[in-house]
């Protein structure tokens, strides 16, 4: 059963997102897959990896780095498409995939540069419902950004607007969507 989940952000998601996919693997009797999505950038990107390693261990998920090409795992020899997958996250895969980063830099700096790809959206969209209608066993997890209010760049309102239609496509394909806000459950769908 595909499950989309979503919230805000630092509510409880992944943990959530991680008891339901062990739970439909030990129910299923069928392999545990951890879609590591996230590229850190800095200290505080480490220490969320880290602490979701933590929490994740001794619960029998094989990681899976993927942060960009979901369907490629499609192909994988090593990868039991029957199996359960927690995709952790769409948001990290959707920022991957519109601002790419490149490196050195066009002065040779050493610095990494960013380009933006603004057919990132229609890609990742397809991307994540082939991966559901291929699978039928994953956990998607979002995060519900696109409401957020404020004044933001061109290239961040377009990422959020991205990220939204590629939510509502997954819950479109989704059997169930669950909204998570304060530890608290929401079943939508």
């Amino acid at each position: 059963m595909n499950t989309l989940i979503s919230g805000g952000c630092k509510n409880g998601k992944s943990y959530y997102a991680q008891k339901l996919a062990r739970d439909m693997s030990r129910e299923g009797g069928k392999p545990l897959y951890y879609i590591a999505t996230m590229i850190p950038g800095d200290d505080e990107d480490r220490a969320r990896i880290r602490r979701h390693l933590a929490e994740r261990d001794g619960w029998g998920f094989e990681t899976l780095e993927q942060p960009r090409d979901l369907t490629a795992l499609l192909d994988a020899p090593a990868v039991d498409k029957t199996g359960v997958f927690l995709l952790d996250s769409v948001t990290a895969i959707m920022e991957n995939e519109m601002f790419r980063r490149v490196g050195p830099g066009r002065r040779g700096s050493g610095d990494i540069e960013i380009v933006f790809d603004e057919n990132a959206e229609e890609r990742v969209k397809a991307d994540m419902t082939v991966f559901a209608k291929a699978t039928g066993n994953t956990v998607f997890v979002s995060d519900g950004i696109y409401g957020d209010m404020g004044e933001y760049s061109a290239s961040t309102e377009a990422y959020r607007r991205a990220l939204a239609s590629v939510d509502r496509a997954l819950a479109e394909t989704c059997d169930r969507v669950i909204e998570i806000a304060y530890g608290i459950e929401e079943v939508w769908k």
